[in-house]
């Protein structure tokens, strides 16, 4: 696909190659049949075979890595995890780390040649820890983006529940950066714009919705409180202590400083996992979007 007179999820990239002062790679778009029937998607950067893996937090998709792709310029793999982006949405809503990565396992056998550097952030991050432990064959070395087991990964910011436990449909996009701004999320308009397109899409009676499955569960789990049905514990990951102790590979904790990760996070972190390496960034939570070239060019010295 000629990304360079594309329309639709690949008309944002020509500007933002332009601005960060580097070449458009070729960009195309992947999706790998499960086993079960599920469909899983992914964004592949450039012609050569992929040796970085990048996976996105809960409520994102594979475009929050495109500028930090971009900044890269090196060949790699942006999963859409289960239940997000253009991959499908899990019948069970089962979304924690373990089958999460048995899916992107399925992925890199059928779209990698290499063992891959796998940079995850939040969800992401818990993810790539289980693929390495259960998949070591599959990985060369873990970044984990602002976060540690224990942390609750769906709870969130009271303004993150409130832009999500809203109406799961909307008219339009506007209706959804309107609400996005109000709550103030996003940067300016334009950056606004582009998250809430990427992150949507029209259903068959013209209806906007997010494609992710969390906002509808946040939905769901609003109505059930206002009914008086007890809803289900928010996800958390204490078992990711056990997939980090496991695995083999050689792990970064990159933490923003304006993110999850607090100091006392991040020196359990270092007892809990001795061989690890803690890098700190000035950034938020979402550092691939916040600091990409900071972050690009912490993967690039690994490669």
């Amino acid at each position: 696909m000629d990304v360079a007179t594309d329309t639709s999820e690949f008309r944002y990239l020509p500007a933002q190659a332009d601005a960060l002062g580097v070449p458009l790679p070729r960009v195309e778009r992947l999706s790998l049949e499960l086993p079960d029937g599920r469909m899983l998607s992914a964004l592949r950067f450039g012609t050569e075979p992929p040796r970085v893996t990048l996976l996105h937090g809960a409520g994102l998709n594979a475009h929050t890595w495109d500028t930090t792709a971009l900044a890269l310029q090196h060949p790699l793999l942006a999963i859409d995890l289960a239940g997000h982006g253009d991959s499908s949405w899990r019948d069970d809503a089962d979304y924690t780390a373990g089958p999460l990565a048995a899916d992107v396992a399925q992925a890199l056998d059928a779209w990698t040649t290499q063992p891959q550097i796998v940079v995850g952030q939040s969800l992401g991050g818990l993810t790539a820890a289980a693929l390495a432990a259960s998949r070591p064959d599959l990985v060369s070395e873990i970044m984990v983006v602002d976060i540690t087991p224990g942390i609750d990964v769906t709870a969130g910011p009271a303004a993150l529940r409130a832009f999500y436990e809203g109406p799961t449909d909307f008219a339009t996009r506007d209706e959804l950066v309107d609400k996005a701004i109000s709550l103030g999320f996003g940067g300016t308009r334009p950056e606004t714009e582009r998250g809430v397109f990427l992150n949507t899409r029209i259903r068959d009676d013209g209806r906007v919705e997010w494609k992710h499955h969390f906002a509808h569960l946040a939905a769901q789990a609003l109505a059930a409180h206002d009914a008086g049905t007890p809803a289900s514990p928010s996800a958390r990951h204490e078992s990711g202590w056990g997939d980090l102790a496991a695995a083999s590979a050689p792990i970064t904790l990159v933490r923003a400083t304006r993110g999850f990760v607090s100091d006392a996070d991040a020196a359990e972190f270092q007892r809990r996992v001795p061989p690890a390496r803690v890098i700190t960034i000035d950034a938020t939570h979402n550092v691939q979007e916040t600091a990409p070239t900071e972050l690009a060019a912490l993967i690039s010295a690994v490669l």
